[in-house]
Formats: C-alpha cells, structure tokens, sequence
C-alpha cells in the first residue's frame, strides 16, 4: 500500500485469482469519490462493467495476462461520468496469480476541452461556409491552412486541387484565370511579404467577370500569424453601375450625351477657354410644334424624328463640338472655339440641315426649329448661366415666330413689358384670390385603389383667360414672387386635405416646392406651421422636390430635409431622371418616393428606350426601399407595363386630369367604389377556387389567402 499511495494516478490492485480489489491508494479515493473501505472487497466486474471490461476479465480467468491500455467511462460517486485513461497490467508474485494493477488518469476536463474545440471548429467552418465571399487563409509563408467552397466555385478550382492541399498548384490555377497574371503574381508577392498590409483590389478574370479582393493579416496572442483573403463577384454590381452612368450621362433613345454631361462638358470647355483666352458658344434648338407629331402619328413617330434630328445636328458640326438632347424635343449644342461669326455659321448650318423634308414609310413632312445662342463669356460666367441664356434666346426666336435663330441679349436691351405685366397680374391675382387649386389623383398599380393626390396651381386672369403654370411659373421664379406662390399653394393644400379628412376621406396630397421656396430660412417652420393650423396629421402631407433643388446645396438640402422628416412630412423626387440623378444622395436623403417623368412614360410601352429607363428606375427605387409612381400615364397599354416591372403608383390621364375639388370628390368615390369592387370579386373568385379544391387543397388555399 505505501508504494502505490505515492503515486500520482489512481491505482487499484485486483487479485488475480479472485478479481476483487485487494488495495487502492490515496488518489484513487480522490477520484472516484469512495473511502477506500468501499471499494477494497468489491469485485472488479462491479466497478468497471463495460463491455470490454467484461471480455477483459473473462480472458483473465482463463489465464490471460496481457496488458490493456484504453480510455473508458466510469462513474464518481456522485453519478457524474467520468472518462478515464486506464493502463491494466500483471503483477506476478511468488506464490499464488499475482495481482492485477489498474492505473487510471482523469481525462475528463481534457475530453471537454476537445468537444469543446471541435465544436468551435465546427462552427468557425459552417460560418466559413455560410458567408457569400469567396475565403482563403494562409500562413506567413503562403500555405493554404483553411477555404470554404465559394472560393472553388468564384475561381472555378477543381475539388481534389484544394483538398491534396497543394498550394503550388491552387496559386498556378488562380494565376492563370487572370487577365494579367504576371502582375497578379507580383501583387500576391508584395502582399506576402508584408504581414501587416491590409489591401483591397480587383482582378479582372478571363471570363470577364471581376472579383474584388480583400486580404488582411490575421492576428492570435497580438501577432501576426497568417492571411485572409475574401473574394466577391463585382461583375452585377459593376454592369448595374454601369448601367446607371449610361443613364445618367446619355439619353436613351438618341444616344447623345444628356444635361448632365454637357454639364461637366461646358464646365471644361469654360476651363479651356480661360487658359487660351478663347471664345465658345452654346445653342439651344428647339423643335417647332413637336407635340402636332405626336398628337397625329404618334410616339413611335415622334421618336424616330428625335433620332432623325439627332443624326441631322450631329452631321452638321465638327467631330470636337457637342450635340446633346435636354428635354424631349431640346436640343443644344456645344461649339468650341467660336465666336459671334462662328456660333451663326453653326446656326445656319442646323436651319439647312433641318430645312430637308423628313421622310419616313410613305409619310413625308417638314420640322422646323428655333435656335438660340449664348457666347462665353459675355452671356453667362457657369454652365448653368450659359444654357438659361441660350434657353431664354431660343423663348425670344418661339416668341418672334419660330424657324430662326436669335443671339442672346442683354436683359437691358430686351423689351421686358410682358413679363413685367405678367409679374404684376400675378401679384394682383394672390391678392384678389384667382388663383385656385386643381387635384390629380394617384392610384395604386396593383389594386387601383386611391393613394394619393397632386396639388396643382390654376389661374384665370379676367382678362387673358386660362394662364398656364408654364407661362407664369418661370416668371414667378425669375422674381422671386414663386416663394409668396408656394406658401399659399401649402396652406390651400394642407386646408384641404385636412377638410377632406374630417368628411372621412383620408387622402396624402403632394406639393410641388420650388428651389428658391424650398431654400428659404424659415420653410420647415412654415411647414410645421400649416400643420399645426390645420390640424393635418404630417403622413397626408407629400413635398415634392426636384433634382437640382437638392444638390445645389446638398449639405444644407440634407439638414432641412431632415428637419421635415423629423416632422413627420413626406418627401420626394420629382421628375426624377432628367436632371442629376446620384445614387449617392438618394442613399442619404430620407425620401420615400421617386417620380418617373411623364418624358420616359409617354413612349411605353414600345420604345425600348423609355421601357428601359424606366425598368431601370423602378428597380432601383425598389433597391433603395422607395416607392416609385409615374406621371403621364395616358394609356392601359402604359399602366400594364408599369405593373410588370413593379411600379408602385401613377397619375395621369389615363385615370383623370387635374381636377377642381368637387370634380375630384366625385372621381374619388368612383375610384374607391371601383377598387371595392374588384377587390370584392377577387376574394370571391379565392372563395369560389377554395370551394372546388379538395378538402386539403382547401386547406392549402385558405393557408396561402392568410399569407
């Protein structure tokens, strides 16, 4: 007894004859839990009765003595199981078999520690293979210690090249998918021999695709110890990309460069010019009664005359000048090093150009245009100045008769009588209440339902009649007096919807805000304000603000626009697409809606061109959690492409024009009355396939009607 109590491991003697336990020493007490009293006497098949205990000691009554070593389960005496370590080997003695020696070690907490580690393992690797990234770890040397299966399916790596773990072959594979793999060497080269580089690049593959690669070192203990690389497929994001710069730098249907990019254009024509001390011209041409076009042969007409037209101006100038198409049928045109002399020869050039008959099938007719013409830089120091000159040349050219061309003036020299009586009149006409408000309504797509209404501005002088928003707004902003219009057009609408909701009809109403109204101090005051007044909850209150409204000023656009969402008011873009459309504002920008411009609805749902601007905008609007509505919508052929590609909303024609307050009431109820009754005929017809189902189809349909 006191040899075995020195030592360490637990130890029972077994006599061999008899199999019962004849001592055991100190820690084997410690281990199991039992005074030695307990177990000396007691026979060995009761303590350890595993099936290989059993065989063991079966083979030792015949007279077997080889050793055993195995891990085991034994019990504590507390009925904890424990995992043992146990050595059995014979002890002979003089006189009689001997004794057996049972050494047993706790493997217990070591046993918990490695479940515990391969379930990590288990875990880090499901993760590894959970995540939409391509992952590659290395060690400092490069070797491949670790990978998920979306990297052999990005780099298309055969199974066996990763599972032998030959590195050399998976890095020759990779090598050889790139564009350029003589430079992907000498970058994965760079990065392996700096352990604490982070980077991120994009390899380009043979295929075409382009994945994006991000590597940085991973750590343990506060060293470096490794790499980790993740890959991810840009190629979607890049097309889409891709795609949105081709819309926002190019019109769809001509192909010429938009607004936006004779922008940026003149910006550096302006540059060009002040470095050489060199004169340029812009024009603005204008088709002359384009609308009779499409009133009497159609869109599709129409736009193959835009195409024409685009063709014919494009011929008509140098390789190094501009062409681009604004607006429908606006065109402009960027000449570069021209002055007075060279801006007319350009000028001519389009009249005879646009003089030639259009001929098209069996149809043969005659476009004229009306050109205006701005100088750098005496008509305007930005590119925005320059194209209002020109726009406000082409109005004079419009003005005077159309089918010629005009230089732009200096407001001095021109006769301003009209526009300052029109000012005055419409001052006059705030005071004596002429002016009114008319309603478009807006339905849902998908159900028809009334979601919505415009707020538009009419006026009737007594004297000139009926004066359209386009003849009086631009003087109104050109005064400033469209900031004392937008307030009262907000009280009336906010009056109005407000009425509406205590006669039970619960309609959010849209505002137009102007630039110059939207940049004034007090606007969100004035906003809450109405609200206040009013008693309008902010949900039924929509301000509609366009493009250039919002990146004149981004910074100062995102705090107002902000404070009005605090408010609780809803906030959109209006003829989104025609102007400087950026993702990265959309993103931040707390709107809640976009307006597809009745300019890219009117050609649907044939003109491939509108289909995909507007397939384009819908789908990002959709990207970006924002509801999308179309404005202009004439026709069910129209709405049906709308609801295909997941517009949400629309107005337009095809439901009702801008309508006085009754008018509007009446076609309201019409509306409501009529999505009742399809909504009505909808569940009766789930209600009718229900009752001709199967009773576990049945069952099935009622599941999915509740889904």
């Amino acid at each position: 007894m006191p040899l075995i109590d020195g030592l360490q491991e637990a130890v029972w003697l077994v006599d061999a004859k008899t199999h019962c336990v004849v001592a055991v020493n100190t820690a084997s007490q410690q281990l199991f839990g039992l005074p030695a009293k307990d177990l000396i006497g007691s026979g060995i098949e009761s303590l350890a009765s595993t099936p290989e205990d059993a065989l063991f000691w079966m083979d030792a009554a015949i007279g077997r003595r080889e050793s055993l070593h195995t891990d085991t389960m034994m019990r504590h005496a507390d009925g904890r199981v424990l995992w043992i370590s146990r050595r059995i080997s014979h002890v002979a003695q003089p006189q009689g078999d001997g004794l057996w020696m049972i050494a047993m070690r706790d493997q217990t907490q070591q046993r918990q520690h490695d479940e515990e580690r391969e379930t990590l393992l288990a875990e880090l690797r499901a993760t590894l293979e959970s995540t939409a990234d391509g992952i590659l770890v290395t060690d400092l040397a490069g070797r491949i210690r670790s990978f998920n299966q979306r990297l052999a399916s990005l780099w298309g790596i055969p199974e066996d090249l990763l599972n032998d773990r030959n590195d050399e072959a998976v890095q020759a594979w990779m090598r050889r998918s790139v564009v350029d793999g003589p430079a992907y060497a000498v970058r994965l080269g760079a990065i392996q021999e700096s352990p604490l580089l982070h980077t991120s690049d994009n390899l380009k593959l043979i295929d075409g695709r382009v994945l994006e690669r991000v590597s940085l070192p991973q750590w343990s203990r506060g060293r470096p110890i490794g790499r980790v690389y993740s890959f991810r497929d840009l190629s979607e994001k890049l097309a889409a990309h891709q795609r949105i710069e081709e819309l926002s730098h190019n019109d769809m249907l001509t192909g010429l460069p938009n607004r936006r990019a004779l922008m940026e254009r003149v910006d550096y024509a302006q540059a060009m010019a002040r470095r050489e001390t060199t004169p340029f011209a812009l024009l603005n041409v204008d088709l002359d009664r384009f609308k009779q076009i499409n009133d009497t042969l159609g869109h599709a007409y129409g736009d193959r005359v835009l195409k024409e037209v685009a063709l014919r101006l494009k011929e008509s100038l140098r390789e190094v000048d501009t062409v681009a198409r604004l607006d429908g049928d606006e065109f402009a045109l960027l000449i570069h090093q021209a002055d007075a002399r060279g801006a007319e020869h350009a000028a001519r050039r389009v009249q005879e150009a646009m003089s030639r008959p259009f001929c098209f099938d069996t149809l043969s007719f005659t476009v004229t245009c009306s050109t205006g013409i701005a100088l750098f830089p005496g008509d305007g120091a930005s590119a925005e100045e320059l194209l209002a000159s020109a726009e406000r040349a082409m109005h004079w050219v419009k003005e005077s008769g159309r089918s010629a061309f005009r230089f732009h003036q200096p407001r001095k020299d021109v006769d301003l009588l009209s526009r300052m009586r029109l000012d005055h009149a419409m001052r006059q006409a705030l005071q004596e209440h002429e002016f009114r408000l008319h309603f478009q309504p807006q339905l849902s797509v998908e159900t028809g339902e009334l979601v919505g209404a415009e707020a538009l501005i009419r006026w009737r002088d007594p004297l000139r009649g009926d004066v359209p928003p386009s003849e009086f707004i631009p003087v109104a902003e050109e005064s400033g007096f469209i900031v004392a219009i937008g307030q009262w057009v907000l009280q009336q609408a906010v009056a109005q919807a407000a009425a509406w909701l205590k006669q039970g009809l619960r309609v959010p109403v849209a505002v137009n805000v102007s630039a110059l109204q939207f940049q004034q101090t007090q606007f969100v005051e004035s906003v809450a304000q109405a609200l206040r007044a009013y008693d309008l909850p902010p949900s039924l209150l929509e301000l509609e603000l366009t493009e250039s409204v919002l990146l004149r000023d981004a910074e100062e656009a995102l705090h107002r626009m902000q404070a009005l969402s605090e408010l609780g008011v809803l906030m959109s873009i209006d003829d989104f697409g025609t102007g400087y459309s950026s993702l990265g504002y959309l993103k931040r920008f707390p709107i809640q809606r976009l307006k597809v411009d009745r300019s890219f609805v009117k050609g649907l749902p044939g003109d491939a061109s509108d289909a995909g601007i507007v397939n384009a905008i819908v789908q990002m609007g959709r990207a970006l959690n924002l509801k999308v509505i179309a404005e202009g919508v004439e026709t069910e052929a129209q709405r049906d492409f709308l609801a295909r590609c997941g517009c949400h909303e629309y107005q337009g024609f095809l439901c009702a024009p801008a309508l006085e307050t009754r008018a509007f009431e009446e076609r309201a109820a019409q509306i409501t009355e009529r999505a009742d009754a399809a909504r009505a005929a909808r569940e009766q017809a789930g209600r009718e396939l229900a009752a001709q189902a199967p009773r576990g189809a049945r069952a099935s349909v009622h599941l999915l009607r509740g889904a």
